[in-house]
């Protein structure tokens, strides 16, 4: 071994309390930047996760004008010809896709779509007595939106195909069965807008954790809502798409324009306030961590310079003897590398640990059953390489000044 690494692991095993003090301030950073990084990320894919459990990364469906046409043509304005209108009316625009299956074989052969369904979405009264409250009722396909939202693992009671098997069956939000008074396997009456009248029979209940789907939100099959609403069998208001990575969802989106004269919606155009609030969550966390970072660094840097303080006279003893400045910085560098590799590796294990332990805990919302923990890696691997560099840095500045020691000055004193 050479000389310099044998110094160093001299002072490392004199001083064991010291030694034990530093490697546990990097174990508990390096612990805490793994645990409040997984947990800000299970978090964030949580909230992601509940948002898209009723919006899908694309949307595309019919824009109706913001505004109708003037009843005269404003080319004719300008001239001299006095034109008398009666009983202007404004034009009425049909709403919703007539022909759904061409749009939806286009966007399926992209590689990048990974399901894609369709609805046909009405604002509906649904009444249980003299219960009335008005609800948005879905009529899905129920493979492709169990495909796109996972919508059979929100159920909390009944079963979510059970629409396909009777077109009488409507599954509901929790909230919404709670408002109106009803329960599993209860009938209730719905009635459309232009005031067709259906009964339907409860077979199910949801809960997304978003309250306010599980609070309005009402499903049946597509093809009950076509008949319900006398459209044909390929109309639907909305094609939802959803792709493998949902932050390029503005690329796809530019690809599947060309394909359809409707609109093509990426969710970040509605909905950028949930992007915003992810990458504000992912600041925070890595502020935080990096803060008890630095903290374990002074931490070292003070150890280590209460180290240089202590062992003065040998530092200049060993200058004497012929040892120069880069000797004595390897020796303390030593020091402190060895006291960041073993506290990083205690602290991998321990937020490892920690991590494990927080996921258990109970926590029931929408389909969690314990707190949102994610276990990536790249954490992993950035939480010791930080580890690594904190040290580095609080080992080098004492071992710099070490290294510039005159031995002269230290022997005479």
């Amino acid at each position: 071994m050479n000389t310099d690494y044998k110094i160093a692991w001299v002072h490392l095993t004199s001083r064991f309390r010291q030694l034990m003090v530093a490697t546990l301030s990097v174990t508990f950073g390096i612990s805490m930047y793994i645990f409040m990084n997984s947990f800000m990320s299970g978090v964030n894919d949580t909230q992601t996760d509940i948002t898209f459990t009723s919006m899908a990364h694309i949307r595309i469906y019919n824009e109706l004008p913001s505004a109708p046409p003037l009843p005269i043509s404003a080319k004719s304005a300008g001239n001299s010809t006095i034109q008398i209108l009666n009983n202007a009316r404004n034009i009425r625009y049909s709403e919703g896709i007539k022909n759904v299956d061409p749009i939806v074989a286009a966007a399926t052969r992209l590689p990048e779509v990974q399901s894609i369904t369709t609805q046909l979405n009405q604002n509906v009264f649904i009444r249980n007595g003299v219960t009335k409250v008005s609800a948005a009722l879905s009529g899905i396909d129920v493979p492709n939106e169990d495909a796109v939202f996972h919508m059979s693992e929100y159920m909390t009671e009944g079963n979510l195909y059970e629409l396909d098997r009777r077109t009488d069956a409507i599954v509901l939000g929790v909230g919404l069965a709670r408002n109106i008074g009803v329960k599993t396997g209860d009938n209730i009456s719905l009635t459309t807008a232009g005031g067709v009248t259906r009964n339907y029979k409860l077979v199910g209940l949801f809960q997304t954790g978003s309250m306010g789907t599980d609070r309005s939100k009402a499903l049946i099959s597509i093809h009950a809502a076509r008949q319900l609403l006398s459209q044909n069998r390929s109309y639907a208001t909305d094609i939802l798409v959803n792709i493998r990575d949902y932050n390029k969802a503005k690329l796809l989106a530019k690809k599947l324009e060309p394909l359809t004269s409707f609109k093509v919606e990426p969710w970040q155009e509605g909905n950028s306030q949930l992007d915003s609030a992810n990458t504000l969550r992912d600041i925070t966390a890595m502020a935080v961590s990096l803060t008890i970072l630095i903290v374990a660094g002074f931490g070292i840097y003070n150890i280590m310079n209460m180290t240089v303080n202590e062992k003065i006279r040998e530092i200049a003893i060993l200058k004497a003897m012929g040892f120069n400045g880069r000797d004595i910085v390897t020796i303390f560098l030593t020091q402190s590398v060895v006291i960041g590799v073993i506290g990083g590796l205690l602290g991998l294990i321990l937020g490892f640990a920690i991590s494990k332990l927080v996921s258990k805990i109970p926590f029931k919302i929408a389909s969690l059953s314990t707190l949102p923990i994610n276990f990536n890696s790249n954490d992993y691997i950035m939480a010791f390489l930080f580890g690594i560099i904190v040290t580095f840095l609080a080992g080098y500045f004492p071992a710099a000044k070490a290294s510039r020691v005159d031995p002269v000055d230290i022997i005479r004193g």
